[in-house]
């Protein structure tokens, strides 16, 4: 009896804990159920909070939007167009550009203080950086900044035009365009460039080589009218892997109508203004032996004295020294790249001019040493005479000056110049 009592005991005592371990699981799994329920409530309570702190953050953060161009870590950028800063939702308030070294960049926030661009031209192959800062309407401030490298000179290429901005000149004078590098998408680059005048003469382009772009109309520009030269190559593709940098309008004017005409059969020039002959100056063209280039060619530059060495374009002697050395030729005008000047002469008799041809190559003009008499017919042509003005020489017996051989295209027929366009 006694042991079954105990067992019994024992039993319920099992049982007991039985039933407190079931209690406590079923405790344990109400206080998770509960605590899930509870967790809920909570983590919404958590979520709201968090949401009220993140609006509030909201509120207080700036809504100007500042966008910078190029992109931040852009490189091969124009140095035209590329930089600029804009502002939306508020306005700007401080722009700093400056190189990679601290050095500022010029710039200018718009009127309407929604934009930043530089004031220049931008340098090739540098990098620069940009910091910009903004207000909204509740003068809350933002900031953006970015750095950006130009295009590199060995992925670009310029054009290196004549004549300057600003400038009069003869109405023989061609817009004449040498590009730093060769061009194989002629086309493309040619449709970015516009020459027009504004007496409405046609103008077209004539493509001597992959480096030289040149322009003029059929017959000479008209006197006192104006012509626009229009550089649109940014971002113009060249050729592989070089694009263009230039974008710039010039101008210039052209003066009066002024040519003048060499006869070496009569040795006399006659200037003309608008067909009338104003002088006829006696001259001493290129001796039998040394025959003066025929043609129609263009003063391209003037010095009152230069120096005049025959080695340097091919006149030496038998120890390889210059056949003649003139350190202080007066009046000086250039009309080929080969060497074809026309220019005072002081070392000559007086009688050969108008009589008989005797240099190597160039038209004389009677002068006088040290360029300051003004009576003198070099004198005379030189003082009235400008770059971009056409000399006509006839009757030398020799061939006709290469049309690229200085800026005297105007010896190709219209049609040979319109065939060298590539537009």
């Amino acid at each position: 009896m006694e042991k079954r009592v105990m067992t019994d005991s024992k039993r319920r005592k099992g049982l007991m804990a039985a039933s407190a371990l079931l209690g406590g699981v079923l405790v344990l799994s109400a206080c998770s159920g509960g605590d899930s329920d509870a967790s809920g409530s909570s983590s919404g309570k958590k979520d709201s909070q968090q949401q009220q702190a993140d609006e509030a953050a909201a509120k207080k953060t700036s809504e100007a939007d500042i966008k910078i161009a190029p992109k931040d870590g852009s490189d091969n950028a124009s140095i035209n167009n590329a930089a600029k800063v804009t502002v939306s939702k508020g306005t700007l308030t401080d722009v700093r550009m400056t190189t990679a070294d601290g050095t500022a960049v010029a710039g200018q926030i718009s009127a309407d203080k929604k934009s930043w661009k530089p004031t220049n031209q931008l340098e090739r192959a540098t990098t620069y950086k940009i910091a910009a800062e903004a207000k909204d309407a509740d003068n809350r401030v933002a900031h953006e900044n970015a750095s950006f490298t130009t295009v590199s000179p060995s992925n670009s290429f310029i054009g290196n035009f004549t004549p300057e901005d600003g400038s009069t000149v003869g109405v023989g004078m061609p817009v004449s365009i040498n590009f730093d590098k060769a061009i194989t998408n002629k086309a493309d680059v040619e449709s970015h460039i516009t020459v027009s005048s504004s007496s409405g003469q046609e103008v077209v382009g004539h493509w001597f080589s992959a480096n030289r772009l040149d322009f003029r109309p059929e017959e000479y520009w008209t006197g006192g009218s104006t012509v626009t030269l229009k550089l649109d190559l940014d971002g113009v593709e060249g050729a592989d892997g070089v694009t263009g940098v230039q974008q710039k309008t010039i101008t210039f004017k052209v003066g009066r109508n002024q040519v003048s005409t060499v006869d070496a059969k009569t040795k006399q020039m006659t200037v003309t203004h608008d067909g009338k002959v104003v002088k006829t100056i006696p001259i001493s063209a290129g001796s039998p032996e040394n025959k003066t280039y025929e043609g129609q060619m263009v003063i391209s530059e003037k010095f009152k004295e230069t120096r005049m060495n025959g080695a340097t374009v091919g006149f030496t002697d038998d120890d390889g020294k210059g056949e003649y050395d003139i350190k202080d030729v007066p009046h000086a005008m250039r009309l080929s790249n080969s060497g074809t000047f026309i220019h005072g002469n002081y070392w000559g008799a007086k009688s050969i001019f108008g009589s008989v041809n005797t240099s190597h190559g160039c038209v004389g003009l009677a002068d006088a040493k040290g360029a300051n008499d003004s009576s003198t017919p070099g004198a005379w042509f030189y003082n009235n005479s400008m770059v971009g003005d056409v000399v006509i020489v006839k009757n030398t017996g020799d061939k006709t000056v290469a049309p690229d051989n200085g800026l005297n295209g105007w010896n190709l027929s219209w049609a040979d110049w319109k065939a060298g366009s590539a537009a």
